[in-house]
Protein backbone atom coordinates (compact mmCIF):
# COMPACT_ATOMS: atom_id res chain seq x y z
CA UNK A 1 0.00 0.00 0.00
CA UNK A 2 2.84 2.43 0.87
CA UNK A 3 4.49 1.77 -2.48
CA UNK A 4 1.20 2.44 -4.25
CA UNK A 5 0.77 5.78 -2.43
CA UNK A 6 4.33 6.87 -3.27
CA UNK A 7 3.83 5.89 -6.91
CA UNK A 8 0.58 7.85 -7.16
CA UNK A 9 2.13 10.93 -5.55
CA UNK A 10 5.14 10.82 -7.86
CA UNK A 11 2.93 10.28 -10.88
CA UNK A 12 0.80 13.26 -9.91
CA UNK A 13 3.85 15.51 -9.62
CA UNK A 14 5.19 14.42 -13.00
CA UNK A 15 1.77 14.94 -14.60
CA UNK A 16 1.41 18.43 -13.09
CA UNK A 17 4.92 19.39 -14.18
CA UNK A 18 4.34 18.05 -17.68
CA UNK A 19 0.95 19.75 -17.97
CA UNK A 20 2.48 23.07 -16.95
CA UNK A 21 5.26 22.57 -19.47
CA UNK A 22 2.72 22.26 -22.29
CA UNK A 23 1.02 25.47 -21.16
CA UNK A 24 4.28 27.44 -21.07
CA UNK A 25 5.57 25.86 -24.29
CA UNK A 26 2.39 27.03 -26.00
CA UNK A 27 3.27 30.57 -24.94
CA UNK A 28 6.72 30.27 -26.51
CA UNK A 29 5.38 28.68 -29.68
CA UNK A 30 2.80 31.46 -30.00
CA UNK A 31 5.36 34.26 -29.63
CA UNK A 32 8.84 33.20 -30.73
CA UNK A 33 9.85 36.87 -30.99
CA UNK A 34 9.95 36.97 -27.20
CA UNK A 35 13.03 34.72 -27.20
CA UNK A 36 15.97 36.91 -28.12
CA UNK A 37 18.43 35.51 -30.64
CA UNK A 38 21.51 35.84 -28.40
CA UNK A 39 19.77 34.61 -25.25
CA UNK A 40 21.58 31.60 -23.81
CA UNK A 41 19.13 31.19 -20.92
CA UNK A 42 17.79 27.66 -20.50
CA UNK A 43 14.06 27.71 -19.74
CA UNK A 44 11.96 25.06 -18.09
CA UNK A 45 9.94 24.06 -15.07
CA UNK A 46 11.14 23.44 -11.53
CA UNK A 47 10.57 19.81 -10.60
CA UNK A 48 10.67 17.54 -7.59
CA UNK A 49 14.12 17.52 -6.01
CA UNK A 50 14.92 21.23 -5.96
CA UNK A 51 16.76 22.24 -2.79
CA UNK A 52 19.45 24.62 -1.53
CA UNK A 53 22.15 22.99 -3.62
CA UNK A 54 20.36 21.62 -6.69
CA UNK A 55 17.73 22.82 -9.14
CA UNK A 56 15.92 20.14 -11.13
CA UNK A 57 14.75 21.57 -14.47
CA UNK A 58 12.26 20.02 -16.87
CA UNK A 59 13.39 21.59 -20.20
CA UNK A 60 10.84 23.45 -22.31
CA UNK A 61 12.06 21.68 -25.44
CA UNK A 62 11.31 18.26 -23.98
CA UNK A 63 13.48 15.54 -22.56
CA UNK A 64 14.15 14.32 -19.05
CA UNK A 65 14.66 16.56 -16.01
CA UNK A 66 18.21 17.93 -15.64
CA UNK A 67 20.03 18.56 -12.36
CA UNK A 68 22.02 21.78 -11.97
CA UNK A 69 24.45 22.46 -9.15
CA UNK A 70 23.62 25.86 -7.58
CA UNK A 71 25.88 25.83 -4.51
CA UNK A 72 28.21 28.53 -5.82
CA UNK A 73 25.33 30.54 -7.35
CA UNK A 74 23.54 30.60 -4.01
CA UNK A 75 26.74 31.62 -2.23
CA UNK A 76 27.04 34.56 -4.65
CA UNK A 77 23.34 35.41 -4.18
CA UNK A 78 22.56 34.52 -7.78
CA UNK A 79 19.53 32.34 -7.03
CA UNK A 80 16.49 34.61 -7.28
CA UNK A 81 13.09 33.48 -6.06
CA UNK A 82 11.77 30.41 -4.33
CA UNK A 83 11.62 27.44 -6.69
CA UNK A 84 8.24 25.78 -6.29
CA UNK A 85 7.34 22.68 -8.24
CA UNK A 86 5.88 23.70 -11.60
CA UNK A 87 7.34 27.23 -11.58
CA UNK A 88 8.70 28.55 -14.87
CA UNK A 89 12.41 29.26 -14.32
CA UNK A 90 15.45 30.40 -16.28
CA UNK A 91 19.02 29.17 -15.83
CA UNK A 92 22.29 30.60 -17.08
CA UNK A 93 24.75 27.73 -17.25
CA UNK A 94 28.43 27.90 -16.38
CA UNK A 95 30.60 28.30 -19.48
CA UNK A 96 32.97 25.52 -18.43
CA UNK A 97 30.60 23.08 -16.74
CA UNK A 98 27.09 22.80 -18.21
CA UNK A 99 25.86 20.98 -15.09
CA UNK A 100 26.51 24.08 -12.97
CA UNK A 101 24.14 27.08 -12.93
CA UNK A 102 25.73 30.51 -12.56
CA UNK A 103 22.33 32.19 -12.24
CA UNK A 104 18.79 30.97 -11.51
CA UNK A 105 15.65 33.10 -11.78
CA UNK A 106 12.10 32.06 -10.88
CA UNK A 107 10.30 33.79 -13.76
CA UNK A 108 6.85 33.01 -12.39
CA UNK A 109 7.84 34.89 -9.23
CA UNK A 110 9.26 37.73 -11.32
CA UNK A 111 5.94 38.18 -13.09
CA UNK A 112 3.42 40.45 -11.40
CA UNK A 113 3.04 44.12 -10.51
CA UNK A 114 6.00 45.94 -8.97
CA UNK A 115 5.86 49.48 -7.57
CA UNK A 116 8.01 52.16 -5.94
CA UNK A 117 7.11 55.52 -4.39
CA UNK A 118 7.81 58.90 -6.02
CA UNK A 119 7.38 62.37 -4.57
CA UNK A 120 6.56 65.58 -6.48
CA UNK A 121 8.77 68.63 -6.77
CA UNK A 122 7.44 72.02 -5.68
CA UNK A 123 7.60 74.45 -8.61
CA UNK A 124 6.06 77.54 -7.01
CA UNK A 125 5.54 78.90 -3.53
CA UNK A 126 2.11 78.30 -2.03
CA UNK A 127 0.66 78.31 1.50
CA UNK A 128 1.24 75.14 3.52
CA UNK A 129 -2.46 74.24 3.38
CA UNK A 130 -2.41 74.20 -0.43
CA UNK A 131 0.96 72.48 -0.51
CA UNK A 132 -0.37 69.63 1.63
CA UNK A 133 -3.29 69.23 -0.76
CA UNK A 134 -0.95 68.65 -3.71
CA UNK A 135 2.09 67.08 -2.08
CA UNK A 136 0.81 63.49 -2.29
CA UNK A 137 3.18 60.54 -2.82
CA UNK A 138 2.44 58.40 -5.85
CA UNK A 139 3.26 54.84 -6.82
CA UNK A 140 4.93 54.14 -10.15
CA UNK A 141 5.72 50.75 -11.55
CA UNK A 142 5.00 48.03 -14.08
CA UNK A 143 3.29 44.70 -14.51
CA UNK A 144 5.21 41.85 -16.15
CA UNK A 145 2.76 39.49 -17.83
CA UNK A 146 2.63 36.33 -19.92
CA UNK A 147 3.84 36.32 -23.52
CA UNK A 148 6.49 38.93 -22.69
CA UNK A 149 4.01 41.80 -22.39
CA UNK A 150 4.26 44.59 -19.83
CA UNK A 151 2.04 47.42 -18.63
CA UNK A 152 2.71 50.60 -16.70
CA UNK A 153 0.91 51.27 -13.44
CA UNK A 154 0.61 54.51 -11.53
CA UNK A 155 -0.90 56.85 -14.10
CA UNK A 156 -3.18 59.50 -12.59
CA UNK A 157 -5.45 61.15 -15.13
CA UNK A 158 -5.74 64.91 -14.74
CA UNK A 159 -7.27 67.57 -16.97
CA UNK A 160 -4.48 69.66 -18.51
CA UNK A 161 -5.99 72.97 -17.41
CA UNK A 162 -6.02 71.72 -13.81
CA UNK A 163 -2.58 70.15 -14.08
CA UNK A 164 -1.07 73.41 -15.38
CA UNK A 165 -2.18 75.20 -12.22
CA UNK A 166 -0.60 72.63 -9.94
CA UNK A 167 2.25 73.90 -7.73
CA UNK A 168 4.00 70.54 -8.02
CA UNK A 169 5.33 68.36 -10.81
CA UNK A 170 5.84 64.59 -10.69
CA UNK A 171 8.62 62.57 -12.34
CA UNK A 172 7.86 61.37 -15.86
CA UNK A 173 6.05 58.03 -15.98
CA UNK A 174 7.34 55.66 -18.64
CA UNK A 175 4.84 53.49 -20.51
CA UNK A 176 6.07 49.91 -20.43
CA UNK A 177 5.04 47.60 -23.25
CA UNK A 178 7.18 44.46 -23.04
CA UNK A 179 9.93 42.53 -21.33
CA UNK A 180 12.48 39.89 -22.26
CA UNK A 181 15.32 37.94 -20.71
CA UNK A 182 18.85 38.03 -22.12
CA UNK A 183 21.48 35.83 -20.48
CA UNK A 184 19.96 36.35 -17.05
CA UNK A 185 19.34 40.07 -17.41
CA UNK A 186 15.91 41.66 -17.54
CA UNK A 187 15.18 43.88 -20.54
CA UNK A 188 12.13 46.13 -20.27
CA UNK A 189 10.72 48.00 -23.26
CA UNK A 190 9.08 51.37 -22.75
CA UNK A 191 8.12 54.48 -24.69
CA UNK A 192 6.04 57.63 -24.61
CA UNK A 193 2.47 58.14 -25.72
CA UNK A 194 1.40 60.85 -28.12
CA UNK A 195 -1.76 61.49 -30.13
CA UNK A 196 -1.88 60.65 -33.82
CA UNK A 197 -2.26 63.30 -36.54
CA UNK A 198 -6.05 63.30 -36.10
CA UNK A 199 -5.68 63.91 -32.38
CA UNK A 200 -7.75 60.87 -31.52
CA UNK A 201 -5.77 57.71 -30.85
CA UNK A 202 -2.62 57.48 -28.77
CA UNK A 203 0.48 55.78 -30.11
CA UNK A 204 3.80 54.83 -28.57
CA UNK A 205 6.87 56.71 -29.76
CA UNK A 206 10.53 56.86 -28.73
CA UNK A 207 10.60 53.19 -27.82
CA UNK A 208 13.63 52.15 -25.75
CA UNK A 209 15.04 49.05 -24.10
CA UNK A 210 16.55 49.21 -20.63
CA UNK A 211 18.77 46.36 -19.46
CA UNK A 212 18.66 45.58 -15.74
CA UNK A 213 20.44 43.16 -13.44
CA UNK A 214 18.17 41.32 -11.04
CA UNK A 215 19.95 41.88 -7.73
CA UNK A 216 17.28 40.47 -5.42
CA UNK A 217 13.97 38.67 -5.81
CA UNK A 218 12.07 37.17 -2.92
CA UNK A 219 8.30 36.97 -2.50
CA UNK A 220 7.20 40.63 -2.32
CA UNK A 221 10.56 42.34 -2.88
CA UNK A 222 12.52 43.07 -6.06
CA UNK A 223 15.75 45.03 -6.54
CA UNK A 224 16.97 45.96 -10.01
CA UNK A 225 20.28 47.52 -10.94
CA UNK A 226 21.28 49.41 -14.07
CA UNK A 227 24.36 51.49 -14.88
CA UNK A 228 25.46 51.61 -11.26
CA UNK A 229 22.06 52.68 -9.87
CA UNK A 230 19.62 50.45 -7.99
CA UNK A 231 15.89 50.65 -7.31
CA UNK A 232 13.81 48.63 -4.88
CA UNK A 233 10.26 47.56 -5.68
CA UNK A 234 7.44 46.00 -3.68
CA UNK A 235 4.74 43.74 -5.06
CA UNK A 236 1.19 44.98 -5.55
CA UNK A 237 -1.63 42.46 -5.88
CA UNK A 238 -4.55 44.89 -6.17
CA UNK A 239 -3.98 47.37 -9.02
CA UNK A 240 -7.15 49.28 -8.13
CA UNK A 241 -5.54 50.40 -4.87
CA UNK A 242 -2.53 51.97 -6.59
CA UNK A 243 -2.59 55.78 -6.20
CA UNK A 244 -6.14 55.65 -4.86
CA UNK A 245 -5.62 58.78 -2.74
CA UNK A 246 -3.95 60.66 -5.61
CA UNK A 247 -6.78 59.77 -8.00
CA UNK A 248 -9.41 60.90 -5.50
CA UNK A 249 -7.59 64.21 -5.04
CA UNK A 250 -7.37 64.71 -8.81
CA UNK A 251 -11.10 64.03 -9.23
CA UNK A 252 -11.86 66.47 -6.42
CA UNK A 253 -9.80 69.24 -8.06
CA UNK A 254 -11.50 68.57 -11.40
CA UNK A 255 -14.97 68.91 -9.84
CA UNK A 256 -13.92 72.14 -8.13
CA UNK A 257 -12.60 73.59 -11.40
CA UNK A 258 -15.94 72.79 -13.06
CA UNK A 259 -17.86 74.36 -10.16
CA UNK A 260 -19.46 71.07 -9.16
Amino acid sequence: MKKLIVFLLFGGLVFACGQRREEEKAVFDGDRSGLLEDDSTVYGLACEGCNDSVVVLLPMNGGDPVNYDIIEARRKQKVHGQMKIGDWIGIVRNAEDSTVADLVIDLDELKGTWCYVVMPTLVKDVPDSIRDEYFIPREYGFSLKRQWTAQSVGYVREQKSVEDKSPVVYPRLLFFTGWHMLNGQLIVTSGEFEKDDDGNEMKIVSSRNDTCDILYLHEDSLVLGSEGATRSYYRRTNIDEINKEAREKAEKRLRESLGL
